[in-house]
């Protein structure tokens, strides 16, 4: 059994985000750990091709080590909705030293590859370079599916704090995970191992997370916080039918981000549905929904206060 410390003065504290980083983290865990993958199937087929390339063998070496992963990657950022520009400045941040020291934990007593051993001798280029990749994976494998991914968090989320309302707020961690218990003093989650931890002045986040599976993730000594990531409620119907995505020849046209951005106004949006949507930053989504419009491809309608995008005729052909 697992415990972390957890009285109710910390249930008052605990709040929800959604996670470009540990959706990108645990869906590199379906690529690299074969159990399970079965539910991801068609994304799987996709998406290996790409991860297990020469593009991307420093992200690759840094998610893959045997022993955890690191726990830089996936910053535990104050806002509900971080962006990946959010989350990878903070990623950017970390010190060096502390970078090596977590790349080299993830190996440690295994021979790790050049681009992990990297980190060592040369962490700031190597986390460059890492950072670089991730931004390549996101956008040809994350952005894509992440408008479904969006949509599957938000009704979870939504169907919780309505459950809070109704039945209290020790309800939010009723029916997280059947691994997961709070008997009032401590959360307690099934485990063949034994360990204590505290929340050491952290608020817990909770972050539901797509790609987390049937598994219940755990960041219980991070320096930046604590967390736990579980799969929102009806995850499984994400995976049901094929994912709609931008074809790969405008993928190829356009960029696969603003390909994304494309096929995600099949519905008008404004330029922070676009950005929340996909996660970007608000001023990414908006350079991307310009240039779309000085292509023709897409066109702005004023609506109160906000302008809202759709595609032209032009932009519904290509799509």
């Amino acid at each position: 059994m697992i415990e972390i410390e957890f009285g109710a003065a910390d249930l008052v504290d605990v709040r929800f985000a959604h996670s470009p980083m540990a959706e990108v983290v645990t869906s590199t865990m379906v690529l690299t750990r074969r159990t399970g993958h079965w539910l991801y199937a068609s994304w799987h087929d996709r998406t290996a091709p790409l991860f297990h390339g020469p593009g991307l063998a420093v992200l690759r070496a840094v998610v893959s080590g045997p022993c955890y992963i690191p726990d830089f990657l996936t910053p535990v950022l104050p806002t509900a909705r971080p962006s990946l520009d959010d989350e990878l400045a903070a990623v950017a941040a970390t010190p060096p030293d502390r970078v090596a020291f977590e790349v080299a934990a993830a190996w440690a007593g295994h021979p790790a590859p050049p681009e992990a051993a990297r980190f060592g001798t040369d962490p700031a280029a190597a986390l460059a370079e890492l950072t670089a990749q991730v931004r390549r994976y996101f956008a040809q494998a994350i952005a894509p599916v992440w408008p479904r991914l969006r949509a599957t968090v938000e009704a979870d989320l939504a169907h919780r704090t309505r459950h809070a309302a109704d039945h209290g707020p020790r309800s939010l961690l009723s029916g997280l995970h059947p691994q997961l218990d709070w008997d009032g003093s401590a959360l307690l989650l099934a485990s063949a191992k034994s360990r204590q931890w505290t929340l050491d002045g952290h608020r817990l986040a909770l972050l539901p997370t797509g790609f987390a599976g049937s598994v219940l993730h755990t960041m219980t000594e991070a320096v930046h916080g604590r967390a736990l990531w579980y799969a929102p409620r009806g995850y499984g119907s994400l995976w049901d039918a094929e994912v709609p995505e931008p074809p790969q020849a405008l993928a190829a046209l356009l960029g696969p981000t603003r390909a994304a951005v494309l096929a995600a106004l099949a519905v008008p949006a404004s330029t922070g549905e676009i950005a929340t949507a996909l996660g970007l930053a608000p001023a990414t989504a908006s350079h991307h929904l310009t240039t779309l419009r000085d292509a023709g491809l897409v066109t702005a309608e004023r609506a109160g206060r906000r302008l809202r995008y759709r595609r032209t005729p032009v932009g519904e052909h290509l799509s």
